[in-house]
């Protein structure tokens, strides 16, 4: 799934390619009768009042919200796209097949939209340039709808997400204060958990573990100040240096002009299992392990369970006689 760097790096194209332009179409064929009455475009209904609400619309700006991009329009409307696992869009020229059995939306320019990953498209916006916004999604998770702007942060969709972890005002202390909402939370699910911090998944979680050396079934109560100082520098460097980088394409991920990012070639921990520990000196080995369901990868030496943490995790009592 796209994580912050990945979102990031989508609406800072969306910024430079889309701003101004005046929307003229909509097309989606995502209807689902699982997703009758979701308001989002998989029910065919909302899909229709959506698509009357935008037509004739201005892109006024785009911002991101956690792992959601909300593209501001005129007249006090915005589209919010969720690209969950497999969703990413994509900005270009296309020409509609309407003789193909499948994927009938066929790339034209730039090149890097014919990439296979980006031929799923299920939701496609025409601008009055003659261009279109696509939304590649193989698995068809993704979710986009309309909102009222003014109201848009207060949605359903928005509601209850944590502070953003890049923004200038969180601080070690509040990063502390998230922490401790969840004590006996395991650290990497607490990472994951988007009410305590916004933007974070199991990509960047593993790769600012490994950096702070961290465990990734530590209990937040057992994490002294001096490793959370340490973690709370790991989540920001490794997030900036995703953005840096791209995003991560490891998996279906790709830019608005359907190139990969290269965050994957920086990977420390994630998906590196029985590979050498990146850090200097350390000669552990990457180890994978199952974390409230999700996969955590980490190095067998330098990131060590302590003793206490260790018999809680285990669900053992410490117990002990004077």
């Amino acid at each position: 799934m796209p994580e912050l760097p990945e979102v990031e790096t989508t609406v800072n194209g969306l910024r430079r390619r889309i701003a101004g332009l005046k929307i003229v179409d909509a097309w989606s064929d995502y209807d689902s009768r699982y997703f009758r009455r979701s308001e989002t475009i998989k029910d065919p209904s909302y899909f229709r009042r959506f698509k009357k609400e935008i037509m004739g619309r201005r892109v006024v700006s785009v911002e991101r919200r956690a792992k959601n991009i909300l593209i501001n329009l005129s007249g006090g409307a915005t589209i919010l796209v969720h690209m969950k696992m497999t969703g990413h869009l994509l900005y270009g020229s296309y020409r509609f097949d309407a003789a193909a059995k499948k994927d009938p939306w066929v790339p034209i320019e730039p090149e890097g939209l014919r990439d296979p990953y980006n031929r799923r498209v299920h939701f496609m916006i025409g601008f009055d340039n003659g261009k279109k916004l696509a939304l590649s999604d193989l698995r068809k998770f993704a979710k986009v709808a309309v909102l009222d702007t003014e109201l848009a942060h207060e949605s359903i969709h928005l509601d209850g997400i944590g502070p953003e972890p890049l923004e200038k005002g969180f601080s070690l202390e509040r990063f502390n204060a998230r922490l401790d909402m969840k004590p006996n939370g395991k650290i990497k699910q607490v990472l994951l958990d988007q009410s305590v911090i916004a933007g974070i998944g199991n990509i960047y979680s593993d790769e600012a573990l490994w950096r702070a050396g961290i465990h990734p079934l530590e209990r937040v109560r057992y994490i002294a100040k001096p490793q959370r100082k340490k973690l709370y520098d790991a989540v920001r460097k490794t997030l900036a240096r995703g953005i840096d980088f791209g995003g991560d394409s490891m998996s279906d991920y790709r830019n608005v002009d359907g190139e990969r990012g290269r965050f994957q070639e920086m990977h420390a921990a994630y998906r590196r299992t029985g590979m050498r520990c990146k850090k200097p000196g350390c000669g552990g080995v990457i180890e994978r392990i199952k974390v409230g369901g999700r996969s955590a990868h980490f190095c067998s030496r330098h990131q060590v369970l302590i003793e206490s943490g260790k018999k809680k995790a285990a669900g053992l009592s410490l117990g002990s006689k004077s």
